[in-house]
């Protein structure tokens, strides 16, 4: 299964055609915003040929970003947790470090999915692999803005940058 992470899109509204392109191109099955979309407006270009989920961020200020995800996929709230290809994978927005830590560490998930940092990571634990995969530029974690493509069967991922 192909599956898309994306994270911390705040509003830029190119940045998440180009992922929702990516994501398409690349046959995603299904796509996880890790949070901060800020407005409802942002998530709708991820009404597309997969299956989306989503969870809040600490900028996602507008309530109404639930009910509008809700219309076209799955709005998970504070954490996510999803079951894909046999694959357990918890997703939150990485708010508090030592969540995703526990998260990570707690043994229950393959993969934890998180955003918030804007600073891509992969590792792996045990046996749990930690995904972030990025966002916006900003001063203090400057760089490029990425979407990650898992192939969950194998680990394999792809990073592609968002220009």
């Amino acid at each position: 299964m192909q599956l898309g992470i994306v994270s911390d899109t705040h509003d830029d509204l190119d940045a998440v055609e180009r992922a929702v392109a990516v994501f398409e191109r690349e046959g995603c099955d299904a796509v996880v915003h890790c949070g901060d979309f800020v407005a409802p407006f942002s998530a709708t270009p991820f009404d597309a040929s997969f299956d989306f989920h989503a969870v809040r961020g600490n900028n996602d200020g507008e309530w109404a970003l639930g009910s509008t995800v809700d219309d076209f996929g799955t709005y998970h709230g504070e954490l996510g947790e999803l079951t894909l290809d046999g694959r357990e994978f918890a997703v939150y927005h990485g708010t508090a470090a030592p969540i995703v830590d526990a998260l990570v560490d707690c043994g229950r998930y393959d993969y934890v999915l998180h955003g918030h940092t804007h600073e891509f990571a992969h590792e792996e634990r045990e046996n749990t692999v930690r995904i972030n995969p990025g966002g916006i530029p900003f001063e203090g974690a400057p760089g490029a803005h990425y979407a990650v493509v898992l192939e969950t069967e194998t680990g394999a991922f792809e990073r592609y940058e968002l220009p």
